[in-house]
């Protein structure tokens, strides 16, 4: 799957629709953000990881996501399992990004019955 540019508005609905967000929040003049954009766009292609939506936002043009990352840089990465924000922080390294990406594999997907 590629990854999907989308707004706050866009963020609210997608997080609902799947399972698995990984959301990236981006800025002008980010030089992280701009050497994290290759492998983000790589591991958004990756079997492993087909069930899990990669999300783009420009965090200067969204409000919600600007509040979100409160005294936080850009790159800030949002992992959300089932609608839920389960982890979220500014990433600097692709291991990073990856180190959470594993961690939002935990998530089921489909909903746990009790």
């Amino acid at each position: 799957m590629k990854v999907i540019d989308t707004n706050d508005q866009g963020l609210r609905t997608l997080i609902h629709d799947y399972p698995r967000v990984l959301a990236k929040f981006t800025s002008e003049n980010c030089a992280v953000c701009d050497l994290l954009a290759p492998p983000f766009e790589r591991y958004a292609t990756e079997p492993q990881f087909q069930k899990t939506v990669f999300l783009r936002l420009d965090a200067d043009e969204n409000p919600v996501a600007r509040k979100m990352m409160d005294t936080k840089v850009a790159p800030f990465f949002v992992a959300y399992c089932r609608g839920r924000l389960v982890e979220c922080d500014t990433l600097r390294t692709e291991e990073e990004v990856l180190q959470m990406l594993n961690n939002l594999q935990t998530c089921p997907e489909e909903a746990v019955v009790a």
